[in-house]
């Protein structure tokens, strides 16, 4: 079963070779091997979040080179939901974009698929050059996505997120060679033994490269003042790339709760828990400047781009707390954030398309096509976006204000939190009381016929944020263990450490 490993990887990268060679074969064929070597990938993934589900680290080392000169895959709790959360994502992305929105670019599969790859290897690695590789698999992959459709108004903010990348990643690459210089490791596991042995001169050498890796990781992940960027970027792409980077930011995300709690720990010595001081109230000052935006926005996907950075600022400051229950709860609400927002995108998107020459500009215009359908959708994931019951987002919410011990950082987590809520609620209501409620008379250009995959993929994105309201509990579970496998660092030093020396009973690669 350890190769199963390498099978979230392996499936998009094979599936987007063959869509390079198939430029010019019918759209259909390429639209059918596309979702084809999704639903293959969401079943991959599957299967490894049940093998994940027991606690044990799984290792693929590539050509048997064993850690830490080797290069590995790890799979972990963390690693599989992650896997599964941005699988689901890609498959219904898929479905969407083959209604229609995929024309204009051959390659558009393609691309989607080397990024579904470059997401799926930064969630595995497990050292930190080929977290690097992964980084830029799939910003080069997203560079091509966010241009597609062409026209000024997608080419100057792909620009600005194109250049802002490219720093981010010399940095990157700055920052991982300082660290190397006096390590002599990258592999994370290794890195997690090392660094609490570095004294003298080399401590603030390998300081600085966390803290350079920590600004890297902010940059993707869209916290403040590094966020301004994204809501032009994502409000221009097409919906169904815009709906997709709604895992990127959380790419970052993943980024610091992995490389963090295990290499810049407790157990770190004079370099433990690294940077998290200026994470907290960083996080609440991003979720302010994502509320203040959402309510300034003019049309709705600008608004759902705002809603992006909100969810950065709400995941960020429990993560910052350093406690198992902040990192479940924030988790839980990762879950439930990447699916909403996604789905507000296509919903977005379908309102332009109804609209006429209103488009999905906050305005008061004719009566739209579809208004009751699109209307459920965006209620649904406005609800759950602002945090209200019954839906999941409350959960999410919930939970991280439970997490918090009392004191000072319980009082301005709760009071960021509850008032950003209540300012978000007020931001959706706006947007959809003059979308969808009030009308005025006029004549509404008659659109296209809303196509049928358009509809369902919409829908039933939609529709996971009800289900993960069903399965708050096991997925609670869930995230509780995940975190505690997570703050849990000697089990994953270990395995890295000796991949192939396992218990009498567990296949190669695995230790519980």
């Amino acid at each position: 079963m350890t190769h199963w490993l390498i099978a979230p990887i392996l499936i998009p990268l094979l599936g987007g070779i063959l869509q390079v060679f198939m430029g010019y074969a019918p759209i259909s064929l390429r639209r059918t091997l596309a979702i084809t070597c999704t639903v293959l990938m969401l079943a991959a993934t599957i299967v490894l979040l049940i093998l994940a589900s027991d606690g044990s680290y799984r290792v693929y080392a590539f050509g048997n080179w064993q850690p830490p000169f080797g290069i590995v895959l790890v799979l972990d709790r963390l690693a599989a939901l992650m896997l599964v959360l941005t699988s689901a994502l890609g498959l219904f992305c898929h479905i969407y974009a083959s209604g229609g929105a995929d024309e204009g670019n051959r390659q558009f599969h393609a691309l989607f698929m080397f990024q579904l790859m470059g997401l799926n290897m930064a969630f595995m690695t497990g050292d930190l050059f080929n977290l690097f590789v992964a980084f830029e698999v799939l910003l080069i992959a997203s560079y091509g996505l966010l241009m597609h459709g062409g026209g000024t108004a997608r080419t100057v903010p792909g620009l600005h997120y194109v250049t802002l990348n490219l720093v981010g990643s010399s940095l990157f690459l700055i920052a991982v060679g300082m660290i190397y210089s006096v390590t002599g490791t990258l592999n994370m596991a290794d890195l997690a033994v090392k660094i609490p042995q570095i004294s003298g001169k080399n401590l603030n050498l390998v300081k600085a490269g966390g803290m350079m890796l920590l600004v890297v990781f902010s940059l993707k992940a869209a916290v403040l003042p590094l966020c301004f960027w994204l809501p032009k970027a994502y409000a221009r792409a097409t919906a169904p790339v815009a709906a997709l980077f709604a895992v990127m930011t959380k790419v970052g995300i993943y980024a610091i709760i992995r490389i963090y709690p295990l290499i810049f720990g407790e157990g770190a010595g004079e370099l433990a828990n690294l940077g998290m001081d200026w994470l907290f109230p960083l996080a609440l000052i991003t979720l302010s400047m994502g509320v203040i935006g959402a309510l300034g926005a003019e049309n709705l996907k600008t608004l759902v781009a705002w809603q992006v950075i909100i969810s950065v600022g709400t995941l960020l400051a429990p993560v910052a707390l350093g406690s198992v229950a902040g990192l479940s709860a924030a988790l839980f609400y990762l879950v439930s954030t990447t699916w909403t927002v996604a789905a507000l995108f296509l919903v977005s998107e379908l309102v332009a398309s109804q609209r006429g020459a209103a488009a999905d500009t906050i305005v008061i215009a004719p009566r739209m096509h579809h208004r009751t359908f699109l209307s459920v959708l965006f209620f649904i994931g406005a609800v759950s976006a602002a945090g209200l019951p019954p839906l999941s987002g409350f959960f999410g919410k919930l939970l991280i204000l439970q997490s918090v011990a009392p004191g000072a950082e319980m009082a301005w987590l709760w009071g960021v939190v509850l008032v950003g809520g209540f300012l978000t609620l007020i931001a959706y209501s706006r947007a959809g009381s003059m979308v969808f409620w009030w009308n005025v008379d006029g004549h509404l250009e008659t659109p296209e016929p809303m196509n049928n995959r358009v509809a369902v993929s919409t829908g039933m994105l939609t529709c996971l944020t009800i289900l993960i309201v069903f399965l708050a509990g096991p997925l609670s579970d869930f995230t509780r263990a995940t975190a505690e496998q997570v703050y849990d660092n000697q089990g994953y030093i270990h395995i890295l450490e000796t991949p192939m020396h396992t218990p009498e009973n567990a296949s190669p690669g695995e230790v519980n």
